[in-house]
């Protein structure tokens, strides 16, 4: 994969920051250690400013070009899963249950491979921001931020990101124009009935019946109230409830997911598991608790600021590499907080190794490091194209 030879030549220490970053994985908000040592690689890069407690563990530098102009910014979030690892790799996580799972550890590598060759260079005109996030699997880091003024405490005229995606051909970048992930809600359903013995169920009211009969009704939502050619799912992932198994229990606990790209059809998946919770809890002579709590919007990718990421990465890995996705994913990624509130564009790069490699938040998932120097080459060329000499060519 042609790289920016600078990049290239410290691919093997970049490989060992890494390494490191993954044997010592931090939850959400916790990514003390993380950041510490971002902020000692970026000081060491010599990086004009390093602000760190962005959002309690986040942390922006500032690298300035060598003449004024426009400016940009450049995210890679931090944070592991509660996830035990079973990769038995040498840099395998040394903190139970928690773990690298989605490729947080590569994205920050990346974005600091690109942070020391800009702050060595210094080949572009204007101000580059690279933002290291806090929080991005279950935290909601990137709406922290922007609500702590990120964007105004440092202007950008643009944002960008990408994430690995072990489901894509390795070296491989792919976009795609508005919709890319989706919006993300969490369902909190609580049924309570009545407790009784087992093998006396008329004396109580039973919420696993009510429980089983709401997981099947709320199927029907999306298969009958969402247009065929639109989008969304809801998921019930765990239940809960009882403790013996001749005994009804009192409650039964749900959890789920909701996912949509357009608002209407979000604010339609909330009325119906509303409507359909407490209604069929009702008709059983139960009630029913329902939240509905919104995560994520929908990350919606900006046409304009496609383009500039398009051309940087055809720059790395060439035109024939850079591929329209055919269509947008249901996951959901809290960048879209960002784009909502700066003109930008997340791309995905292709991280897979064969048929059988674990995708992300798998217990075996590892990160491709062969990819570390494609995507600091990517961040690093994506400045020096928008943030170009003659940047006024680039104006869109």
């Amino acid at each position: 994969m042609p790289v920016l030879n600078r990049i290239a030549a410290f691919h093997a220490e970049m490989t060992a920051w890494r390494h490191d970053l993954h044997r010592h994985p931090e939850l959400a908000f916790e990514e003390v250690r993380t950041s510490n040592l971002v902020t000692e690689k970026l000081r060491e890069f010599g990086v004009d400013e390093v602000i760190t407690g962005v959002a309690g563990t986040g942390v922006v530098g500032v690298i300035r070009g060598g003449a004024q102009g426009r400016s940009i910014g450049l995210r890679a979030d931090m944070d592991a899963l509660p996830i035990q690892e079973e990769t038995g790799l040498e840099h395998a996580s040394t903190v139970p249950g928690k773990m690298h799972a989605c490729g947080h550890d590569g994205h920050t590598t990346m974005l600091l491979g690109a942070a020391r060759y800009l702050a060595e260079t210094r080949n572009f005109a204007g101000t580059a921001h690279v933002i290291f996030q806090p929080a991005e699997e279950m935290g909601g880091g990137a709406e922290v931020m922007v609500n702590e003024g990120l964007f105004d405490r440092f202007a950008m005229d643009r944002v960008f990101g990408i994430h690995n995606w072990p489901a894509l051909p390795a070296g491989q970048f792919f976009w795609r124009d508005g919709p890319l992930m989706a919006a993300v809600a969490d369902l909190d359903i609580t049924i309570t009935g009545q407790g009784a013995h087992g093998a006396m169920p008329h004396q109580g009211n039973d919420p696993v019946v009510i429980a089983a009969t709401l997981v099947t009704a709320l199927q029907s939502i999306v298969a009958r109230n969402v247009e065929p050619v639109e989008a969304g799912v809801v998921t019930i992932g765990r239940i809960e409830g009882g403790h013996a198994f001749n005994v009804i229990p009192e409650t039964v606990h749900l959890r789920g997911t909701a996912r949509w790209f357009r608002a209407e059809v979000g604010d339609m998946l909330e009325k119906k598991v509303v409507e359909l919770a407490t209604g069929i809890a009702t008709a059983f002579g139960a009630q029913a608790a329902v939240r509905f709590t919104r995560m994520y919007p929908a990350t919606l990718n900006d046409r304009a600021a496609n383009r500039e990421a398009i051309r940087a990465a055809a720059t790395v890995v060439g035109s024939d590499n850079v591929l329209e996705l055919e269509r947008p994913t249901m996951g959901g990624e809290d960048f879209a907080f960002m784009l909502n509130a700066k003109q930008g564009a997340y791309l995905f790069l292709g991280a897979g190794r064969g048929a059988a490699d674990p995708g992300l938040h798998h217990p075996k998932y590892d990160f491709n490091d062969a990819l570390l120097p494609v995507g600091a080459s990517f961040f690093a060329s994506l400045v020096e194209h928008f943030l170009a000499r003659d940047s006024q060519v680039h104006q869109s």
